[in-house]
C-alpha cells in the first residue's frame, strides 16, 4: 500500500531563483515515489519549471500555509503517515492543532537564522514558553547545521535535545561548473544572496567607499539575488558614487553556471544557518570572503587556507580585506572544491530524509 506523507513548506517556487532545496525537492519527490511514498506538496504557489510539473502541490492561495493544511486535513479522508516541515516557525499552535486531527510523526525542519545582536528579552521568554507549551507536539526536529541544534535548544528549551538531529543540507556538486584559474590581481567579485538587511550587502557597499579612488574606479562587483531591501541598497550606491563599482544582476536560476566567472564570493551576511552560496563557491573553486558570525556557520572555512573570514559588521576590516586582495597582497592558490565535494552532496541529504520515513 502507498504511504502518504505531507510537506509543508513556505518557500515560494520562483522559475529565476533555483537554488539548492529545489534540487532537493526534485530528487527527494522522485525517490520517494521509487519507495513507494506519495507526497501531497503544500507550498505558497505552484509551479511547473523543473520537476514540479510531476508534483502535486496544494498551494496556500490567499491564505497562509499553517491554515492552508489544516482546512485540507479536515475536508480530506487522507491519512498521513508523516508531516515534515520546512521554513515555518516552529513550536506555535500549529502543531497542536494537527496533532488534534492527526496521528501522523510531525517532523520540523528548522532552516531559520537568528539575529546577530540575539532576541530581545520578551522575544527569549515567549519562545521558551512555546517550547514547553508547543514542543511535544513535534516528534522530530532536524537542524540543518550542529549551530541550528545550538540555536533551537536555546531558543525552547534543552529539555528537545533527545529529539534533535543534523542532517546538513544538500548541494547539487555536479552540477556546479569549476574554475580552473584565478586572478592574483584585480580579480572578479561577485555577491549571491536575498537581498534583505541581514545579509549586509550594505556593509559591502560601505566599506567599497572606504577604498583609495583609483580602485572604485576599476574595481566591479556583481550581486545576484532580489528581495526587499533591493531599492535601499541601491540608494546607497547612488549615495556614495559608486555606480561604477556595483552591477545588481537580480536573481538568476544559471547561478552554478555563473559562479566560475570569477576570482571571489564576498558574503557580508549577519545571520545563516547553512549558507549554501559559501558552499557553492567552494565546490566552485571560487574563495569565499565572509563574515565569521554568518558565512561561517559550517566552520568549513580556514582563514586565509580556503577563504578570508572578518566579523560581521566590520566594515573597515571588510574595506581592507578587499584591498589586500584587489592588491595581490592576499591569495589562495588551493582548488577549494577537493576539501568539501565529499560532505555535502544532495544524495547524502535525500538519503537522510528517506531514513526518516523508511
Amino acid at each position: 500500500m502507498t504511504k502518504i506523507i505531507a510537506i509543508i513548506c513556505n518557500y515560494e517556487l520562483l522559475e529565476d531563483r533555483v537554488g539548492g532545496m529545489d534540487y532537493f525537492f526534485w530528487l527527494f519527490d522522485k525517490q520517494c515515489k521509487q519507495n513507494g511514498i506519495q507526497i501531497d506538496w503544500f507550498f505558497p504557489n505552484k509551479a511547473i519549471h523543473g520537476d514540479y510539473s510531476l508534483f502535486h502541490i496544494i498551494p496556500s492561495g490567499s491564505i497562509t500555509l499553517e491554515q492552508k493544511f489544516i482546512d485540507h486535513i479536515k475536508s480530506q479522508s487522507v491519512n498521513y503517515t508523516h508531516i515534515i516541515t520546512h521554513f515555518l516557525e516552529l513550536c506555535t499552535p500549529f502543531f497542536y492543532k494537527v496533532k488534534q486531527v492527526s496521528k501522523a510523526k510531525i517532523i520540523g525542519v528548522d532552516h531559520n537564522p537568528r539575529p546577530l545582536e540575539g532576541y530581545t528579552f520578551n522575544k527569549k521568554i515567549n519562545k521558551k514558553l512555546k517550547g514547553l507549551l508547543f514542543s511535544r507536539y513535534i516528534d522530530s526536529f532536524i537542524g540543518v547545521s550542529e549551530y541550528t541544534i545550538k540555536e533551537l535548544l536555546k531558543d525552547f528549551g534543552k529539555h528537545l535535545q533527545p529529539k534533535t538531529q543534523v542532517i546538513y543540507n544538500g548541494i547539487n556538486i555536479l552540477g556546479i561548473e569549476l574554475r580552473t584559474t584565478r586572478s592574483i590581481v584585480k580579480p572578479t567579485f561577485l555577491t549571491a544572496s536575498h537581498l534583505r538587511r541581514s545579509k549586509g550587502i550594505q556593509d559591502l557597499i560601505n566599506a567599497v567607499a572606504l577604498l583609495p579612488e583609483p580602485i572604485k574606479k576599476s574595481i566591479k562587483i556583481d550581486i545576484f539575488g532580489d528581495g526587499p531591501y533591493k531599492l535601499q541598497l541601491l540608494s546607497l550606491v547612488t549615495a556614495l558614487n559608486l555606480e561604477n563599482c556595483f552591477n545588481f544582476k537580480g536573481s538568476s536560476s544559471q547561478l552554478n553556471a555563473i559562479y566560475c566567472k570569477y576570482d571571489y564570493l564576498i558574503h557580508p551576511s549577519h545571520e545563516e544557518t547553512f549558507c549554501y552560496s559559501v558552499i557553492e563557491a567552494l565546490v566552485a573553486n571560487v574563495v569565499p570572503v565572509t563574515t565569521e558570525e554568518g558565512g561561517n556557520v559550517l566552520k568549513i572555512i580556514e582563514n586565509k587556507k580556503n577563504g578570508f573570514l572578518f566579523k560581521a559588521k566590520d566594515i573597515a576590516q571588510l574595506s581592507n580585506l578587499i584591498l589586500q586582495i584587489w592588491e595581490g597582497k592576499y591569495s589562495i592558490e588551493i582548488n577549494t572544491r577537493k576539501s568539501i565535494e565529499t560532505r555535502f552532496s544532495i544524495d547524502k541529504m535525500v538519503d537522510n530524509y528517506l531514513n526518516l520515513l523508511l
